[in-house]
């Protein structure tokens, strides 16, 4: 990436719009109401042969108080001082309006560069709004079309000549790195790195204290809080060396009811949370200690493992607590009784506020990581399967007597595991949980989700001599869905 660009405007003027064009995905979520865009976005754009950061920001209004707009530009005009350039847009059809020439009066005295454009510059009907835009005096504008991707070629004229100083100054800044490639083995772990970091959700209910918590994090007030509840809208990474380990952490929109959403808009940000829960390795469900364990609570927790994602439980609000002792050990026990198929994920108490706990929090994720790519030999698992064997054999049932042959581990993230043997559909669910549960506390695997594909004798094993293997084809070689416990 050579430079930085942030697009600023008024509310509704297709910043989100031109944020999606420019990195080729529908990321940021866009809709006809104004002020859907709350917190800052960054994405990987490319325009021909231009690579560089583009941020999309809130709608900059008058508001400077401590109101929720106001909070919304602080962070925007925060991202105006970082930018290397700020990309103005207006909307051509509405023309310059009182606010938009407040709002070039301080992008010219914060900005290191400001381009000016106008959006929406489809048609006859921009016209006039186009030939405003000069009395700016931020230059010639650009006449864009974010929706239908036109403007495209003005704008990287524009950022071309601009790119040049930038590259110089990454490539004087770019370290030197010294790196000896071996043979990679197709069994270890993935390497995490810079490049590709561990990729974490923060998900719960609304108002749990996600954007604070990652704002502890980070050191900094990256992302919009306050008092209100549901101010987070998009699922928003950032990326950060956490105790020196390359993290992106996804902080994403509180999950209500379902019943209880009705709006199109929450209906999009719960979507997009989703997402972010599919993609991440390990997921933080973070509770409210006043009132843990709630049903919405559970769904989540159970969405994420069932996902197949490391799963780690976060109390938050923790320093208001005055019995800690006897709320700590009622907390374990309902996440027993309430969550038997995560039982032994790591159960950790925070403060988002006062960043207590956070060191734990942070062990908490990489042991809960470490366990998730975990992989146990053959020759072990069939140790401990003819153990088991000797201990409990499976059930004859309907006179059927099923024979557990061999066993081996078809793949990581999360732990898979195959069993051959007699009759697989007469495998009672009973004694395939007891088998998951004893791997879970036998190969010290507690709390993470493990895979378990039952296959007849008879069939043919089309992993027979591969050291990795690809759960979506071994899926599909199946015919049905693993067991989820």
């Amino acid at each position: 990436m050579t430079f930085s660009l942030a697009i600023v405007g008024r509310p509704n003027v297709g910043k989100s719009t031109l944020f999606n064009r420019l990195v080729g995905k529908r990321l940021a979520l866009v809709d006809d109401q104004p002020g859907v865009t709350r917190d800052l976005r960054e994405g990987a754009a490319r325009l021909g042969d231009l690579r560089f950061t583009v941020i999309d920001t809130a709608g900059l209004e008058e508001a400077t108080d401590e109101s929720l707009q106001g909070r919304m530009r602080k962070l925007t005009e925060r991202a105006v001082d970082m930018a290397d350039i700020c990309l103005f847009m207006i909307d051509a059809r509405a023309g310059v309006t009182p606010m938009d020439e407040v709002l070039a009066e301080i992008l010219r005295k914060r900005a290191k560069h400001v381009i000016l454009a106008a959006n929406k510059g489809e048609g006859s009907a921009a016209d006039s709004g186009v030939l405003e835009a000069y009395g700016l005096g931020l230059g010639e504008p650009i006449r864009l079309s974010a929706e239908h991707g036109e403007g495209l070629n003005d704008l990287y004229a524009q950022l071309m000549p601009l790119s040049d100083a930038y590259e110089e100054r990454a490539e004087e800044e770019a370290p030197e790195v010294d790196v000896d490639v071996g043979e990679e083995d197709d069994d270890s772990p993935r390497p995490i790195t810079k490049s590709k970091p561990l990729q974490i959700a923060v998900v719960g209910r609304p108002n749990a204290g996600k954007s604070t918590l990652i704002n502890q994090i980070m050191g900094e007030e990256r992302l919009l809080t306050g008092p209100e509840a549901g101010i987070t809208r998009d699922a928003i990474s950032v990326q950060i060396d956490w105790e020196d380990v390359p993290m992106r952490i996804f902080d994403t929109a509180g999950m209500r009811k379902k019943a209880k959403i009705q709006e199109k808009l929450e209906k999009l940000s719960v979507s997009d949370g989703l997402r972010a829960v599919k993609f991440a390795e390990v997921v933080v469900v973070l509770l409210d200690a006043a009132i843990p364990f709630e049903q919405q609570d559970l769904r989540i927790a159970d969405l994420a493992e069932r996902e197949g994602r490391a799963v780690v439980i976060a109390v938050n609000k923790w320093d208001i607590e005055d019995d800690k002792q006897d709320k700590l050990k009622m907390l374990r026990e309902e996440f027993t009784r309430l969550l038997p198929q995560l039982r032994g994920a790591p159960l950790v108490t925070v403060s988002a506020k006062t960043g207590k706990g956070l060191d734990r929090l942070h062990a908490a994720i990489m042991k809960a990581h470490r366990v998730w790519n975990r992989r146990v030999s053959t020759a072990a698992l069939n140790r401990w399967l003819s153990g088991m064997l000797e201990q409990h054999p499976p059930p004859a049932p309907q006179g059927k007597r099923i024979k557990l042959r061999y066993m081996t581990q078809a793949k990581t993230r999360p732990p898979g595991f195959v069993v051959m043997c007699s009759h697989p559909d007469k495998m009672p669910e009973s004694y395939s949980r007891y088998l998951v549960n004893s791997l879970r506390e036998d190969f010290d695997m507690p709390g993470t989700p493990i895979r378990l594909y039952m296959r007849g004798q008879s069939d043919k094993n089309p992993y027979k001599g591969r050291r990795k293997t690809n759960a979506g084809a071994l899926t599909k070689h199946l015919g049905k869905r693993p067991t989820n416990r």
